[in-house]
């Protein structure tokens, strides 16, 4: 990174907190503080962000932040930059997951980026968690996001994937389906209850998360109902396409889903796939049907991003965000970019989940300092100009 940036602390997110101070373009990062929903985690992030103040170097000239108005982590950042009288600069979540990748690989273009993960606020307002951005070192753009999905009772449907399995029903017009497929696993009081609220869309807010189709895609294999852990519906869905893909190879027939709109990537058809095929309707086996969805998402993204890319008149794509940290989807979105002849980066040194955001919030505030202007960030619309 060019060494006359600006110093910025950036504070981090929420999950697998960590802060890092950019200075002359070197990161120097403090411990991993862990979720912020520990006190303790909010005590260490105190305590670090004192210590690299501490450091003798350049002075401070901003501290980076998250979006999100509630994160422990936002509000230390702003009550910081006020006792030192520099400013708290807000940084998207996802533009964060970019922007970290090309600090790592010392990228000084614009490029697209595919982030995906389990959520982060957008500048809407909404959940984001599946988004194409156009990314350059002072500029961004929201390119598009996935097709979006309620969140049945609020965040709780994180918690339980059968909830959006019963989402994408809903969204597939298959409502009616809901008691029927879950009611022998949660209840029928329940089901009925998450069928009621998705039909008068009450405490249904939508989200574009990647990792909420994944757990879609779990719950309608039967591989997870409810989750005592981040991801654990994800990572059992990828274990069994692990098996499967060592065993067989790729599977045949992946190309179903449009991928040419830029704006909105619709993943319903992968969900009606194996909502009619799988081991619960009495059809393919499970290890088979998450090895399909794995390779028929990535090949959807891979294509997505690409079409991106062409529009865009860029080479380069990276990848950020936690999902990434599923291998089988990451080497076959890699391989997918690849074949259409583009250069994928992806984090080396650093993990693709939260841990290393900060060091995307640092850098994205740190080059709009440098450019004295702020980072341009233009919702989806119809006439797209990538610059």
């Amino acid at each position: 990174m060019p060494n006359d940036l600006p110093t910025v602390l950036a504070a981090g997110a929420w999950l697998k907190n960590a802060a890092c101070l950019l200075e002359g373009g070197v990161p120097v990062w403090s411990a991993l503080h862990g979720d912020l929903g520990e006190p303790g985690a909010c005590c260490a992030l105190d305590a670090s962000v004192q210590s690299l103040l501490r450091r003798p170097g350049r002075p401070v000239a901003a501290i980076a932040h998250d979006l999100h108005p509630d994160f422990y982590s936002t509000r230390l950042a702003v009550s910081l930059a006020a006792e030192l009288g520099v400013p708290a600069i807000g940084v998207q979540h996802h533009h964060a997951h970019i922007a970290a990748v090309m600090a790592e690989h010392g990228v000084g273009e614009a490029v697209v980026g595919l982030a995906l993960d389990g959520v982060g606020l957008g500048t809407d307002g909404t959940a984001w968690g599946g988004e194409l951005l156009w990314v350059d070192t002072t500029e961004w753009q929201r390119l598009g996001g996935l097709w979006p999905l309620a969140l049945p009772g609020g965040d709780v449907a994180a918690r339980e994937p059968w909830r959006m399995a019963a989402s994408a029903l809903h969204a597939l017009g298959r409502g009616g389906e809901i008691g029927e497929r879950f009611a022998g696993a949660v209840g029928a009081s329940a089901a009925r209850l998450v069928q009621q609220l998705l039909v008068g869309s009450f405490n249904c807010p939508p989200t574009s998360s990647a990792g909420r189709w994944f757990d879609a895609a779990a719950a309608a294999l039967g591989l997870s109902v409810r989750q005592a852990h981040e991801a654990e519906a994800a990572i059992a869905l990828e274990q069994q396409a692990r098996v499967w893909i060592a065993a067989n190879g790729r599977p045949t027939r992946t190309d179903i889903v449009d991928a040419s709109r830029i704006d909105r990537l619709d993943l319903r058809p992968l969900l009606a796939r194996l909502l009619d095929h799988g081991d619960a309707a009495g059809g393919v086996p499970v290890p088979a049907e998450a090895a399909w969805f794995h390779v028929a998402l990535a090949e959807a993204l891979a294509g997505w991003a690409g079409a991106a890319a062409r529009q865009c008149g860029v080479r380069t794509v990276c990848l950020g965000g936690g999902c990434f940290c599923n291998a089988v989807l990451t080497e076959h979105v890699t391989a997918g970019l690849q074949r259409q002849g583009l250069t994928v980066l992806r984090p080396q040194a650093h993990t693709c989940g939260d841990a290393a955001l900060a060091l995307g919030q640092a850098w994205v505030a740190a080059h709009q300092l440098h450019a004295g202007g702020r980072p341009l960030s233009i919702e989806v619309n119809e006439s797209l100009s990538c610059a």
